[in-house]
């Protein structure tokens, strides 16, 4: 079961047990976990998801932060010690300071509107054939790295991009530029990522490990 939630895709576990009582908790791999009786139905888990809206997006932020706080801060495939302070946003070379109340989705999707919409455009002007330009559109996904709708001639990329190195993204990207003319895992499709990405085996190998 897929929910979303601030624009954010979120892969729900069901849990089934022999129990009165529902709970909802958000884990550190990104999953919300739900466990509820046998006798509630999937409608009814949705109904009940809607109505703890705020609960949930609360501790997906809580969750988030923590993480943030153990990880470290990731920007453009380099790592950061995380110093929370009164200042203003300032990164060094090894470490980042981060205001208090700062939303850091906010200030990744703001880092990536940018960034993203420049390689999309130089990876569209060289890419090996003829294809309509895509509009873009940038969320987090929990399982996906980009996505392309053919029908609409939109490619969505997944805002955890920003977190990695540059030659990650352009992979992605001509992976979803490639399905403009191949929409399926084809032979063929393979054949011209290769064509527009000649090392994508090596960078797709590596983005499993992630």
């Amino acid at each position: 079961m897929i929910v979303n939630y601030n624009g954010t895709d979120y892969e729900v576990v069901v849990t089934r047990k022999d129990n009165r009582n529902t709970y909802i908790r958000v884990k550190g791999d990104g999953k919300i976990y739900l466990t509820t009786s046998y006798g509630m139905s999937d409608r009814a888990i949705r109904k009940l998801l809607e109505q703890n809206y705020h609960s949930i997006v609360r501790m997906i932020k809580q969750m988030e932060k923590k993480k943030n706080m153990q990880d470290g801060f990731f920007y453009l495939g380099k790592r950061y010690d995380i110093i929370w302070s009164e200042q203003e946003f300032y990164m060094g070379e090894e470490k980042v300071f981060l205001p208090k109340g700062l939303d850091l989705d906010r200030w990744y999707k703001k880092m990536a509107s940018m960034i993203f919409r420049d390689h999309l455009e130089e990876q569209y002007q060289a890419f090996s054939e003829e294809i309509p330009k895509p509009r873009l559109c940038i969320r987090k996904m929990t399982s996906r790295w980009g996505v392309c709708n053919v029908k609409e001639k939109k490619i969505t990329l997944n805002l955890e991009l920003i977190k990695r190195d540059l030659m990650y993204l352009d992979y992605v990207i001509v992976h979803e530029l490639s399905h403009l003319i191949y929409p399926n895992h084809s032979e063929e499709f393979w054949s011209l990522v290769e064509k527009n990405c000649p090392n994508y085996k090596q960078l797709r190998k590596e983005m499993k490990d992630f």
